[in-house]
């Protein structure tokens, strides 16, 4: 399993981003980064200042740590590519249906942030069948 500290994944969405910028080949990796990227303008300017791969997003002060949104972003699209967990697919099209598909991912986003942030606090692994739970009541509130 591929466990990029966090530098390597804060250089890929620079990297990706640059790359763009100046009309480079991107791998197939990258191509998927920079949808989301483009669908996020408002990291563009944290994605062109060097500094920012050091900076630290603090919750606590209402901000988004824009390297963890989009990571989570490419875990959810491998999530619905290869259905797992099972189901995940299904729920992404339902609320794709009744939203967009951006929208459904940031759906997806919090219920996923939710049971990694219980993972996290326990010291357990992440509960599938607690995050398919979350995502099912999502569908039957739309």
């Amino acid at each position: 399993m591929f466990n990029p500290s966090r530098d390597q994944v804060r250089d890929f969405f620079i990297d990706t981003w640059s790359k763009h910028q100046n009309k480079q080949i991107l791998t197939p990796l990258e191509s998927i980064a920079l949808n989301w990227i483009q669908q996020h303008p408002e990291y563009h300017g944290v994605l062109e200042n060097p500094e920012s791969k050091s900076k630290d997003f603090s919750v606590d002060q209402g901000q988004v740590n824009p390297f963890l949104h989009l990571s989570m972003h490419l875990a959810i699209e491998e999530q619905i590519s290869i259905n797992s967990p099972p189901g995940i697919k299904d729920v992404f099209q339902a609320l794709a249906a009744s939203s967009s598909p951006h929208e459904a991912a940031h759906e997806i986003m919090e219920c996923l942030g939710t049971v990694l942030w219980e993972a996290q606090r326990l010291g357990k692994p992440l509960d599938n069948n607690q995050y398919l739970e979350l995502l099912r009541q999502r569908v039957k509130r739309h």
